[in-house]
């Protein structure tokens, strides 16, 4: 059997692949919204950013089958991380606090395609490098769509446009539960 946890943390224009480490994490859930009081790391002196959020991709699998024909039992989590998110009091507000949220749920969106791809495929040879190459790709497809997400919305600015990103996540996340 073969295991492996690996974690990808989001923070705007950064992307850092890290060893799992979900001891102060909280794990995205269906109708749990962040709070100011979520966000514990220290905001830098630079004031240009309101707020941070860090969150991202763990995974973890076992194969299970013959070689040449393998499944996988897994777990594909969304987390949050307090330490690493930060916010500027003076700078936000809660169309902030709801901008961040849905960079949250914008993390759980790609771990449910995550989920979906490992729950559709076998896998024969080396397993842990196949699983390596979805994880990279859903990486990939997960930051150029959180950069996306700041660029039409303005980082919250255009509120116009976050209705409609607001409406769009809502809508996605509510056709792909499970």
């Amino acid at each position: 059997m073969d295991a492996l946890k690996i974690l990808i943390l989001f923070l705007p224009f950064f992307g850092y692949a890290l060893q799992a480490d979900e001891a102060n994490a909280l794990a995205w859930e269906s109708g749990s919204q962040l709070r100011w009081e979520d966000f514990r790391g220290v905001p830098p002196e630079d004031k240009t950013v309101a707020a941070t959020t860090a969150s991202g991709i763990s995974y973890s699998f076992k194969t299970k089958g013959m070689p040449g024909e393998y499944t996988l039992d897994y777990e594909v989590v969304s987390y949050f991380y307090p330490e690493k998110s930060w916010y500027h009091p003076e700078l936000s507000n809660t169309g902030v606090l709801m901008h961040e949220q849905l960079h949250f749920d914008i993390t759980e969106l790609y771990a449910r395609k995550m989920r979906k791809i490992l729950s559709e495929r076998t896998f024969s040879g080396n397993v842990r490098g196949a699983v390596r190459q979805i994880f990279s790709k859903i990486n990939r497809e997960l930051e150029a769509f959180q950069d996306r997400y700041d660029l039409e919305t303005d980082f919250s600015r255009n509120r116009e446009a976050q209705q409609r990103w607001n409406k769009r996540i809502a809508e996605k996340l509510k056709e792909s539960e499970l």
